[in-house]
């Protein structure tokens, strides 16, 4: 199912995800911004929600990648 991952080199993968957290650079990153709604309890819009998973999609593909390997070499 995630066979695709194995095509993806880890450096891609990790600068990647780093964009992606840090985007847009300023005045604040989307993620500083949506966790501080979500902290105070506005974080309530769909488009909002769907940002903040957006933005985390390489990290959690960079952590499928690193568990898939991990399994990999173990078994």
């Amino acid at each position: 199912m995630f066979s695709f991952l194995d095509k993806i080199d880890y450096s891609m993968l990790i600068l990647f995800s780093v964009l992606m957290l840090l985007a847009p650079f300023t005045p604040q990153p989307h993620l500083v911004e949506k966790f501080h709604m979500l902290r105070e309890g506005t974080l309530k819009k769909p488009i909002d929600i769907f940002d903040v998973f957006y933005h985390l999609i390489p990290t959690a593909l960079l952590i499928t990648k690193i568990v898939r390997d991990y399994l990999a070499a173990r078994g």
